[in-house]
């Protein structure tokens, strides 16, 4: 990992470290997914070549309140060796004291300030895709954050609320002034949500605009050919990588190696199986710990078989937002893997976990097979 010691100015502070730097530009990055983007899913990632991760986003609020669940999103493994955790809040003390929280009690090397998540929850109590619209309290809630902070803070946002005002070029001089680690931004606005393409030009009109900080771009990067295509469209300095990662985790070698890979049905149970293993590991081997490896499995399934094999495919690369006819694979088990059936994605974890009790039901949180995406994932 690249991180260095930023010294200070002037008398020597005893009681804080030196501030550690990071230089993102360059990596790969894994976006923080809500749900999906647990632990044993990043080490797949991290398996298939990812440099950056984040953990799933944590409220402030929960936090403060000592909410296990919430704590346990900032754990990290051990080959996570860029890894951040993102926070999302609305009350500029409660983001500072729980940062400050995270700082003394936490191993993370940067933390990520959610500034983009649109569901109405979070929007109408101002926290999200709603903080931008508050720019005085975006600004004091950074420079809290940063002063109690010995990591970067970092930012991702949106275009804007609206797809054809965005106000995303408003925000940028504010983080320029800040000196933030790195800005993200999805090129899609709060209302557009997954309804259309996202909009890599204003992304290079950002980029050509704003040159004293890193920027990052986000949205619809499926293949090594995307990632070439935006990144040279928009002259950004990498690129977070969301649904591209869920559907296809070993985009990160393609992107490395500048090739396809044609990855086989066994390969890809292969996968799975390592995924259970580390679900076991994490959430433990008991009943409650093969339902929670069982149930996240099937949420990953969920996106997972929207996956084409490059060898069946007509056209080469997948396109994210381009819905595949239903196909037949080259030998069960990839059909299989292909079914849009939750049904069929709870066969696939018998075949890893065991049988599944007779009361398990699975509905997954998110739609992946629809553009609105209904419940929360930041991608």
């Amino acid at each position: 990992m690249s991180v260095e010691a930023e010294k200070p100015l002037g008398p020597i502070d005893t009681e804080r470290p030196y501030k550690k730097l990071i230089d993102f530009r360059n990596k790969t990055y894994l976006a923080p997914l809500t749900t999906v983007g647990n632990l044993p899913f990043r080490r797949i990632c991290k398996e298939y070549g990812v440099d950056i991760t984040c953990g799933e986003m944590a409220m402030a609020k929960n936090l403060l309140h000592g909410q296990q669940s919430e704590w346990a999103l900032t754990k990290r493994h051990a080959s996570e060796d860029i890894f951040g955790m993102q926070i999302c809040g609305s009350k500029i003390d409660q983001v500072v004291k729980a940062c400050e929280l995270i700082n003394n009690e936490t191993d993370v090397d940067f933390v990520d300030l959610n500034m983009g998540c649109p569901i109405d929850l979070v929007f109408k109590a101002g926290a999200g895709s709603a903080l931008p619209e508050s720019r005085g309290k975006m600004v004091k809630m950074i420079k809290g954050m940063q002063t109690v902070l010995d990591v970067p803070v970092t930012v991702k946002f949106r275009t804007g609320l609206k797809e054809n005002t965005p106000t995303a070029h408003k925000l940028i001089p504010r983080f320029e002034e800040l000196n933030v680690g790195l800005c993200t931004i999805h090129g899609r606005s709060r209302m557009q949500r997954y309804t259309k393409s996202a909009n890599w030009d204003y992304i290079r009109s950002l980029k050509q605009e704003f040159t004293k900080i890193p920027l990052f771009g986000n949205g619809d990067v499926l293949s090594f050919e995307d990632y070439n295509n935006c990144k040279a469209q928009s002259g950004v300095d990498g690129i977070m990588i969301g649904r591209g990662a869920l559907i296809k985790p070993w985009i990160f070698d393609e992107i490395k190696e500048q090739r396809h890979w044609d990855i086989s049905s066994r390969e890809r149970l292969d996968m799975l199986k390592r995924f259970c293993n580390y679900g076991l590991e994490h959430w433990g081997t008991d009943s409650q710990g093969v339902n929670n490896t069982r149930r996240f499995l099937c949420e990953w399934q969920s996106f997972l078989y929207r996956y084409v094999p490059v060898g069946v495919m007509e056209v080469v690369p997948q396109k994210l937002n381009e819905r595949a006819p239903p196909y037949f694979g080259r030998d069960e088990l990839e059909t299989l893997m292909a079914s849009p059936k939750a049904a069929d994605w709870v066969k696939l974890s018998e075949m890893l976990l065991g049988p599944a009790p007779e009361d398990f039901t699975f509905v997954p949180k998110h739609k992946a097979n629809s553009f609105e995406v209904m419940i929360y994932i930041y991608i």
